[in-house]
Formats: structure tokens, C-alpha cells, sequence
């Protein structure tokens, strides 16, 4: 879906995509996710000069997902080539049993995942990705094939804001014959990935297309063009969210969220809708929002043209009281359990962040889980709570647990009288939700 003929990217062409996409840390660290094909080799090449020129240094990360018997092969092509090249790099392996379905969005995932981590493992605060014009235009037919609507069709932003740092996308207005040029006048090769054109997958079928829809008009630049102005508008729709977010909404440390009634329904109804999107997806930690239809039910009764009444909807229990509604996470519905891995981390139900404490004396064999409506009786009858929280919020609360039941609740300060350890088995605990309340995630430059 190119065009030949397309001019190289020298450094000074580079440079004025990358820029405007800042601001960068004086010497910026910086990782590039490459994959050994001709968009990632090129994205490299280009990246890692401009880094240096600016005092900076680049990370190349290469995902082995591990799904074919050559990807190990692959990969360590891939980190030869660029080790040659002077580009310092790292494998990150896609480890554990993969789904027999859906395996390209698993993949996907579990790659972000991995880039995610390390960057956040190692203070890089910028990771670029080679998405290019003909990504974006395929992004959004096939975001029109499923129905998407405004979210959807403003495609892949240039800048996404993540819990980590970001993820910049600077080639989304270079088209992949320009790419391809690029590494022609360098006089480098790339590797072609058979999943390219592989017609079980939908981007190739899209690839295959690409005379018909360029005949009728649908090219990368006007598909991608239309990306662009529909994604202005998702910017603006999720600033005056945050704004609305702002005044209707209160979080609290323990994962759960108190709503003016009146104020979210005098809203229109679209940043109504989308604020109730936001607001389930924080305190249910879930990473999509919930179908339509089940959610308007709820926004009816929010704004008087239906029944309010308590319900569950998205891991979430909403109960209203008056002019308040109270958002907690369903505590029922958390089937997580972890273990309680001296010195480690994890993002414990989508919801709180956590770091494990160095081993202790007596350590051994502890898990994380919810507290529970079990857990939330022992506990309750054991002590006074400085500050007033709801029952419910209580129970979604994560709690270290041991052979004889509940050994300590981090946000309450609790700890079992008769605990056989030294020390609090977690060192620090957060409510840092994945999906964020009111951060304005997508980014126009």
C-alpha cells in the first residue's frame, strides 16, 4: 500500500518527526522495539545517531515470542545485526503456554508487556515503535470492518501515554516504501516475516487488497489523514472528560470511588458515557470497557430517564445513596492469587502495585490475594479503623495470607497478633490502576 519512488529519510528528516513528539530528558535514554524486518532495521538505524546527537543512548528490544521453531533463530539474527552496528540490545522472551486462539492479539500483549517492563525496570521513559502510514491506514479499515467507533477510528496515536512512560510512534506519516528506500541507501538488507503475508491473518488479506481499495480512492495518506482528524477529536472529547472526572469524582487510596450524581448527569450524555467508562475501568481494573448495551441501563438511571438502583457491571458493585454513588471494585470477582515472591513486584488485579519486602525469617509459602468477606470478619473483629471505608472496598483489599489464614492488610496497617515473622512482608503498596482515572492517554502532535 506504498508508493515507490519515495525519497530516503536522512537524519535531519528524522529528526523533524521525532522532536515535535518531545519533550526529551537532556541525554534521552531511549528504547526501540525492533523486530529484524525492514521497518524496525530502519527505525534503528535512524533512531540510534539521533539519540547520540543528543547525548542520549538507544536500547534495541527484541521480542522472542517464541511461536515458531525459528523465532530463537530469528532473534539472535536479529541481536547479531544489531550488536554489529554498535546498537546496544536485549531478548525479552515471551515465556509460558500460549492460547491456541486469538494468537496474534495474545502476542501482541504479552510484547508490550515485556517492553513495558523492562523499560519501567530500567528508567527508560520513551519506547519507539516503526508503526508506519500503512499501519495506521490498515488499522483503521479494520477498525471499520468491526464497527469501531470515534476511539476506534482515530487509530494509533503518535503519543501514548502508559503507566511506565510512553510510547512514541514517529513514522506514522512515512509510508513503508519510504522505509524501504531508507535502508536501500544505507545498503542494508532486512528479513522478511512470513506472517506478512500469511492470508489467515487479516493484515494480509488487507495487503492483498491493496490495487482494489487504491483504485477506489482508499489510499494510506487519505486513510491515515482521516485517522488524524478523527483523533483530533477523541483528544479534545477525552480532555473534557478528564475536566468532568475532575469535579464528579473522588478516588480513594483503597481502590474505590465516590461520584456526584447530579453533576455526571448534567453533562452531555457522550462525556457521561465515557465518564463511567473511565470510572469502571479504574476501580474494576478491567482493560476494556464494557459493551454499550450493558452499560446504558446504568447511564439511564444516572440521568433520572431510568431505574437507579444497585448493580454490578465490569468487576465493579455501584451502589447509589441519595446524590452519591459509590464505585467499588466486586470483590466476589477477583480470582488473582500470587505468591508473595521476596524482593518482587507485581500489578496485583489490575488495580495496586506492590513490591514484596527482602525474605524475612519465617517467609515462606505467603500468598496475595483478597481479603474476602471471610478475611474482612477476622480482621474486622480485631481492631478499630482509623478511617471510615465501606464494607465492600474492605473486602477487594489485597491481603497476605499464610497456612493459618490472613498474616497482614497493607492498607489498613493490620497485622495478625500472632504472626510467626520478623518483618511486614510488604515493603510498599499503591492503588495505581492500569486503566487511569482521568489521564488524557492519546496524544495528537
Amino acid at each position: 500500500m506504498g508508493a515507490p519512488g519515495d525519497d530516503a529519510l536522512d537524519a535531519a528528516a528524522f529528526a523533524r518527526l521525532v522532536d515535535p513528539l518531545g519533550p526529551f530528558e537532556p541525554n534521552p535514554s531511549v528504547a526501540i522495539a525492533v523486530s529484524g524486518g525492514q521497518d524496525s532495521r530502519a527505525l534503528a538505524l535512524l533512531a540510534a545517531p539521533w539519540a547520540a546527537r543528543r547525548g542520549g543512548t538507544v536500547t534495541a528490544l527484541v521480542v522472542d515470542h517464541g511461536l515458531s521453531d525459528g523465532s530463537d533463530r530469528a532473534a539472535s539474527r536479529t541481536l547479531e545485526w544489531l550488536a554489529a552496528r554498535g546498537i546496544a540490545c536485549v531478548r525479552l522472551s515471551w515465556e509460558g503456554a500460549k492460547p491456541k486462539a486469538g494468537i496474534q492479539a495474545a502476542a501482541r500483549e504479552a510484547r508490550y508487556r515485556l517492553l513495558g517492563e523492562w523499560c519501567s525496570e530500567n528508567g527508560v521513559l520513551h519506547l519507539v515503535t516503526a508503526h508506519h502510514r500503512d499501519d495506521q491506514a490498515e488499522t483503521v479499515l479494520l477498525r471499520l470492518a468491526a464497527g469501531s467507533g470515534l476511539d476506534g477510528l482515530a487509530a494509533m496515536p503518535p503519543v501514548l501515554e502508559t503507566s511506565w512512560g510512553r510510547i512514541l510512534r514517529p513514522l506514522l506519516r512515512v509510508g513503508r516504501s519510504r522505509l524501504r528506500a531508507t535502508l536501500v541507501s544505507l545498503g542494508q538488507g532486512w528479513i522478511e516475516d512470513p506472517a506478512n503475508a500469511d492470508p489467515a491473518f487479516a493484515r494480509a488479506r488487507l495487503r492483498r487488497s491493496a490495487a482494489v481499495l487504491l483504485r477506489e480512492g482508499l489510499t494510506p495518506a487519505r486513510l491515515a489523514a482521516t485517522a488524524s482528524r478523527v483523533a483530533a477529536a477523541r483528544e479534545t472529547l477525552e480532555r473534557e472528560t478528564a475536566a468532568l472526572l475532575a469535579r464528579c469524582t473522588t478516588v480513594f487510596p483503597a481502590g474505590y470511588a465516590l461520584v456526584d450524581r447530579r453533576t455526571l448527569a448534567a453533562a452531555p450524555v457522550d462525556l457521561s458515557r465515557r465518564a463511567l467508562e473511565r470510572i469502571l475501568g479504574c476501580i474494576g481494573g478491567r482493560r476494556y470497557a464494557p459493551r454499550r448495551a450493558r452499560l446504558e441501563p446504568l447511564l439511564d438511571g444516572l440521568r433520572g430517564t431510568g431505574v437507579m438502583q444497585s448493580r454490578t457491571l465490569a468487576g465493579c458493585a455501584i451502589r447509589p445513596s441519595g446524590e452519591t454513588i459509590l464505585f467499588v471494585r466486586e470483590a466476589g470477582t477477583i480470582r488473582e492469587t500470587v505468591p508473595a515472591v521476596a524482593g518482587g513486584k507485581t500489578l496485583w488485579d489490575g488495580r495496586f502495585r506492590i513490591s514484596f519486602a527482602p525474605a524475612a525469617k519465617g517467609a515462606d509459602a505467603l500468598h496475595l490475594r483478597a481479603l474476602g468477606a471471610a478475611g474482612w470478619r477476622t480482621v474486622r473483629g480485631t481492631f478499630e479503623c482509623a478511617l471510615p471505608m465501606p464494607d465492600e472496598a474492605c473486602r477487594a483489599l489485597p491481603a497476605v495470607y499464610d497456612g493459618e489464614g490472613v498474616l497482614e492488610v497493607p492498607h489498613l496497617s493490620w497485622q495478625r497478633e500472632t504472626r510467626a515473622i520478623e518483618k511486614p512482608v510488604v515493603a510498599s503498596m499503591a492503588f495505581a490502576p492500569s486503566k487511569a482515572l482521568a489521564a488524557t492517554e492519546f496524544a495528537v502532535v
